[in-house]
């Protein structure tokens, strides 16, 4: 019979994710992830099939943790939630920069075929939920069309703040942004 366990698979995920979102996939080493993590090689082997694996779950949990937080789904349905969304882009601490699940695009040639597939997949929900949400408001625009404006905008806000913009600078982009698709 094996050794028990002493530590809680969220919680390598939690603090996995934290270095792979300030690293990347590739500058992430195994060493890294088990100083962060607490937990030794062969724990982390036993819970994951190897680094590769520990991404994918990381990136998963990642994703649901932004789900449950229903930024697309609030009711009632529309602009507030598109803005809402798009504000959560922001995320800039020292470590975290804009959105894990976007960021991770930057490495798509050499992360595991999975990654590339639960983003997609993830891309093609929030595309959907924001259309959702615009589709309500009536627009004279086709709403998939401005759900796939906002959904670039975000991605490519996201990527911005890998730069040197502040805060300010982004949420003035998201309120000028949000007037214009608004006015449409």
């Amino acid at each position: 019979m094996g050794r028990p366990k002493n530590f809680s698979r969220e919680g390598v995920l939690k603090k996995a994710l934290s270095v792979f979102w300030k690293h990347g996939f590739a500058d992430t080493s195994l060493q890294e992830l088990e100083r962060a993590t607490g937990v030794n090689k062969s724990g982390l082997y036993s819970e994951f099939e190897g680094k590769e694996d520990l991404f994918v779950q990381s990136l998963q949990y990642y994703l649901e943790l932004q789900q449950e937080r229903g930024l697309l789904t609030a009711e009632p349905l529309g602009w507030n939630n598109v803005e809402r969304f798009l504000k959560l882009g922001l995320c800039n601490t020292k470590e975290q920069k804009g959105c894990f699940s976007i960021s991770s695009m930057r490495e798509f040639s050499i992360l595991p075929s999975k990654a590339f597939e639960i983003v997609t997949q993830s891309r093609r929900r929030l595309m959907e939920l924001i259309a959702k949400n615009i589709e309500v408001e009536g627009p004279e625009i086709d709403p998939q069309l401005l759900a796939e404006l906002v959904l670039t905008f975000f991605t490519g806000l996201c990527m911005e703040q890998y730069g040197k913009s502040s805060r300010t600078d982004l949420v003035r982009k998201v309120d000028n942004v949000m007037k214009a698709i608004r006015g449409m």
